[in-house]
């Protein structure tokens, strides 16, 4: 028997019984489509999380923190990483090392991670926030995204710069219409003299602080706008940024936590982080070698990266092993048809068999039908998962956008896909096949002649 005599006689019986090829087609398309779904939703989380990285030049990004002694730990009895333990005790991260940074050949622009707490009001509204003090040439970056009014042009300009959602949250929901306004922010400071000569006792129960309130005007020269997928320790995260010549000129706290406490007994009161922007990857293991020789510890997501793709490949599995029992269903049901196949057409196996057909052109025959019925489920489980994808990202985006954030796309196709599904399909219902190709192959064709 040729290979056409095969394919038609396959393509023949499927058309003889189309209600029943069709609902077992639609089963394998129904398998095929979940995981078509899963696998490209976690291959649309990877390729969101990884361009919003890269937009945001996380990648090029070091985090430089006072080293030895000065990293504080949750744990006492976790063991440091080598990125902890790699600084020494008594390196100060003040001005001075920062300048020193900002030489190191590779390094674009470096700044102290400064930021102090305040009360931000805008029209009668108020809101407890964190201010973040940003040189205006970061705030002009991928940084951080100002999608209306601009990014402050120098470091000395009386301006400042909001987030989205604090301005709806101060009852501007229109961000175009908070360029412009007056903010106005609220800061203590405290005598750092008469605070180090109190007692603990004294500290922790708020009696006899020097504490000082004063306000300060600004106009809102910029708005960010909301990333969906802006995670990560990204140096810019706060609602409130601020250029640095300004900020001198705002009497706040000198510390950001209880460990600058510590360090302002010891002396050695300096910054508790530092971002260094990077001039491109290639210049990130020199540059934290030169830091680290300094005394301070580093940290950079480029050496995370692996570990978050290790992450993104076990979640990946999740959802292929979530989309492969409807499968497993879906080749059952092959399997099913198939026997029920060979019990309806037992008498024209054995006629087949007496005019010549031989043990191998059966179990041809019976291959091409189970290899049909999963191609033709492939390809439209292939559109299925396309379509439902499509649907869900809309809905998602349609709810999403009533909370102000902007639209994603949170499933990704690549060709690969579509390739391995149909693939994979075919390859299921080849297996699924073996067993009815087997004994439909085993039929005496004397007993199935004698078969009514």
């Amino acid at each position: 028997m040729r290979f056409t005599d095969a394919v038609e006689f396959a393509l023949a019986s499927l058309r003889k019984r189309r209600l029943r090829t069709l609902l077992t087609a639609s089963g394998v398309m129904i398998g095929i489509g979940a995981l078509v779904s899963m696998i490209s939703f976690g291959k649309g989380m990877q390729k969101n999380v990884t361009e919003a990285f890269k937009a945001s030049d996380l990648f090029t990004t070091l985090m430089v923190m006072p080293g030895g002694a000065d990293v504080p730990s949750r744990d006492p009895d976790r063991p440091r990483r080598p990125a902890e333990t790699a600084g020494r005790a008594g390196a100060v991260l003040d001005d001075a090392a920062v300048a020193e940074i900002s030489q190191i050949p590779g390094v674009r622009t470096a700044y102290p991670d400064v930021s102090f707490p305040a009360l931000i009001a805008l029209e009668g509204e108020e809101e407890f926030r964190l201010v973040q003090v940003v040189p205006a040439a970061v705030a002009a970056s991928n940084a951080v995204r100002v999608g209306w009014g601009r990014a402050y042009a120098s470091d000395d300009e009386e301006g400042v710069v909001v987030s989205r959602s604090l301005a709806r949250r101060l009852g501007t929901d229109e961000p175009a219409a908070a360029v412009g306004k007056t903010l106005r922010i609220t800061s203590v400071s405290i005598d750092l003299g008469e605070l180090a000569s109190l007692d603990l006792a004294g500290l922790f129960s708020g009696k006899g602080l020097p504490v000082a309130r004063e306000a300060y005007d600004f106009p809102i020269v910029g708005v960010t706008e909301i990333t969906a997928f802006g995670g990560g320790p990204s140096p810019v995260q706060n609602d409130v940024l601020i250029p640095p010549g300004t900020a001198r000129r705002i009497k706040r706290l000198p510390i950001t936590s209880i460990w600058d406490l510590f360090r302002l007994r010891d002396g050695r009161l300096g910054y508790s982080a530092a971002s260094v922007k990077l001039g491109s990857l290639r210049d990130l293991e020199p540059v934290k070698s030169r830091v680290r020789e300094m005394g301070f510890t580093t940290f950079a997501l480029a050496d995370q990266f692996d570990e978050i793709t290790k992450a993104f490949y076990f979640m990946d599995m999740i959802l292929a092993a979530v989309g492969m029992i409807a499968i497993v269903v879906a080749a059952l049901g092959i399997v099913n048809t198939m026997v029920m196949s060979i019990l309806e057409r037992f008498r024209e196996i054995g006629v087949m068999k007496a005019v010549g057909a031989g043990d191998g052109d059966i179990r041809r025959i019976f291959f091409f039908e189970s290899g049909m019925i999963g191609l033709l489920g492939g390809a439209a489980g292939c559109v299925l998962g396309w379509a439902v994808s499509l649907v869900i990202n809309r809905v998602v985006n349609f709810y999403m956008a009533r909370q102000g954030m902007p639209d994603i796309d949170y499933f990704a196709f690549p060709f690969w896909i579509f390739l391995g599904a149909v693939g994979f399909s075919l390859l299921v219902s080849l297996v699924s096949g073996i067993y009815p190709a087997r004994r439909a192959a085993r039929v005496d064709p004397v007993i199935a002649l004698r078969h009514d």
